[in-house]
């Protein structure tokens, strides 16, 4: 098999008759390069299959147009479902993705480092588990931030979330809509900015309402199946209970299922809006997360910092909106 021959940039300018500078500056957004040198080189390349190496460029020039994506928990279809516009986003600026999975602890340094070899233009830390500390460490090297549903007084830092507070009015309302006057939640530790949110303005729109809550290790399905349970047992008189993920309400339901196949269960109501919401052994009602808007203004925040990073701190809320579906008829 013969060694795969990558087309340089000399070989551009040998065929269109110009120099090697003039093939870099025709490729280099906003250098000078008249027009007729600018169309044979362009012809060449196209010719040739010419694609500009940006790895080389980027040793050459100390920038680069990627963009680093730190997030944790892949196995949480929330961060499918929002990954999926962010890297569109992107794409439509000018960007390329690297996805740093911060899971690990112990590869968080190595994984800095790797980002940093990249010379990123910017860098999106998604709600997860990622620690804040990141964010500081690229601010400290002048690289813009942009936190997702996380909170964080850093000076230089961009945030977008989610309007967490009407979410919760909203199911507050259907709350009293149903005229459900028990009522139960289940979340992460309080730790977690967006569980805080949710569950303290819950209870500020309950009216009083006594709320029995249940804060779990993480938001996964497993901690909803145990604490749903682990609540009713307590509280049997529950007639709804208001998760602060949407995986922890799937958990819940089946949890809940399983001791009480043939009984009347409470309502469950999620938040997020996972695609497993709408499926039919679920027909989850749950606050829905904008991932598109999300992704907006996440990219439109970093791209205008990538621009001026002395901008001062911004923080931009997304509304939501409640879907009700057959858990909370």
């Amino acid at each position: 098999m013969s060694e795969k021959k990558w087309i340089k940039a000399e070989d551009v300018a040998r065929l269109a008759g110009v120099s090697r500078s003039a093939v870099s500056r025709t490729f280099t957004p906003g250098a000078s390069v008249a027009e007729k040198t600018r169309q044979k080189v362009l012809a060449a390349a196209e010719t040739l299959g010419y694609q500009v190496n940006i790895i080389a460029r980027t040793m050459n020039t100390g920038s680069s147009n990627f963009i680093g994506i730190v997030t944790a928990g892949f196995d949480n279809p929330f961060r499918s479902k929002l990954l999926s516009p962010l890297v569109h986003q992107l794409a439509l600026n000018g960007f390329m993705p690297l996805l740093m999975n911060a899971d690990d602890p112990q590869q968080l340094a190595p994984s800095l480092r790797q980002l940093l070899s990249y010379h990123v233009a910017g860098v999106i830390i998604t709600s997860g588990a990622p620690p804040l500390s990141l964010a500081e460490e690229y601010l400290e090297r002048k690289i813009p931030v942009t936190l997702i549903n996380r909170h964080a007084e850093l000076a230089g830092c961009d945030r977008v979330c989610s309007d967490n507070a009407q979410g919760a009015k909203l199911v507050a309302d259907l709350f009293a809509q149903r005229q459900w006057r028990q009522a139960g939640f289940i979340g992460e530790s309080l730790d977690n900015f967006s569980t805080r949110q949710r569950y303290e303005a819950f209870v500020a729109h309950t009216q009083g309402m006594e709320v029995a809550a249940h804060f779990c290790d993480s938001s996964g399905y497993q901690a909803g199946f145990a604490a749903a349970r682990q609540l009713l047992a307590a509280h049997p008189q529950l007639q709804a209970l208001f998760c602060a993920t949407d995986m922890l309400a799937l958990g819940a339901l089946d949890g809940l299922r399983a001791d009480n196949p043939a009984a009347s269960l409470p309502a469950i109501i999620g938040f997020d809006d996972i695609p497993q919401a709408d499926w039919q052994p679920y027909q989850l009602t749950t606050v829905q997360q904008n991932t598109a808007l999300l992704a907006h203004h996440a990219v439109d925040l970093l791209v205008t910092r990538i621009a001026k990073f002395s901008l001062p701190s911004r923080h931009r809320e997304v509304p939501v909106k409640l879907i009700v579906r057959q858990s909370a008829k």
